[in-house]
């Protein structure tokens, strides 16, 4: 008998399909189908792989845990936003004191790098409160709770408080980026390095105008998206590719362009 979940997924896919089949309609019943499909796999990758992270910068962190944006199954393959992965490697022996993720969600980012930088602090902030107590389930199952400071929203003054000797900060704020990273609005800004999200695809021109405004103080440097399908466990050989990809995938439906911009002066 199907379960609940597939009947609601077949009600949703019936509702989007019910005029005309347009482009964007049929685009969006994919979408559906394909998150239905991923959320299969990862009841099977769970299974069969457990809550470790398989492969990657936080190989072996514990993350049992649904995401609150996004798909688990890259995070637990430890493919999540692979083309980072060597950025994550230089953050990890660049000595820095305090380490900042905006939009930490339930801790990825936050809690891999406490495991990787035992002396640095870590501030872990998120406006979803949900997120909180899922990213605090993940700090303690890691034990790195000790050095980490999780709360909400991050205005331009709250900068000074937080950024504290070699400083990196993590920005995947979903567009809130072009407001946040203000060195005019916030000063201490020019005294960290910075990795961030933009979200080029809700609004062109981002990346241009957050290249202006910390040119004069950072190198900048532009990574691409990528895929990375050598953390896939043994087991997903049997899968069919469309299946292998969706284990792989973000769930990202526009370009989201990273910026990894640090200071031209320590």
């Amino acid at each position: 008998m199907p379960s609940q979940l597939n009947k609601s997924v077949q009600k949703r896919v019936s509702e989007q399909m019910a005029a005309e089949p347009t482009a964007q309609r049929l685009n969006m019943a994919l979408r559906h189908l394909a998150k239905w499909r991923a959320n299969v796999l990862e009841n099977a990758l769970v299974e069969r792989s457990g809550d470790r992270v398989l492969s990657g910068p936080f190989k072996g962190m514990v993350y049992a845990t649904r995401s609150s944006e996004g798909s688990r199954n890259p995070r637990l393959i430890g493919c999540y936003e692979a083309s980072l992965a060597p950025i994550i490697e230089e953050i990890v022996v660049g000595g820095y004191q305090t380490v900042i993720d905006i939009g930490a969600a339930e801790g990825y980012y936050a809690v891999g790098l406490a495991m990787r930088m035992p002396k640095a602090r870590i501030f872990a902030r998120d406006t979803d409160k949900k997120a909180h107590a899922a990213c605090a389930h993940i700090a303690a199952a890691n034990g790195v709770a000790d050095r980490m400071e999780i709360g909400g929203a991050v205005g331009h003054a709250d900068f000074d408080g937080m950024i504290q000797g070699r400083t990196v900060i993590i920005c995947d704020t979903e567009g809130a980026e072009e407001h946040l990273l203000d060195p005019v609005a916030a000063p201490a800004l020019r005294q960290a390095d910075i990795l961030v999200e933009v979200h080029e695809g809700m609004k062109a021109g981002r990346v241009d105008l957050l290249c202006s405004r910390f040119e004069p103080t950072h190198f900048i440097t532009r990574i691409e998206r990528r895929l990375d399908d050598s953390g896939l466990p043994d087991w997903a050989a049997g899968l069919g590719d469309l299946d292998r990809l969706l284990l792989l995938w973000e769930w990202r439906s526009t370009p989201t362009p990273w910026l990894w911009m640090r200071q031209r002066a320590v």
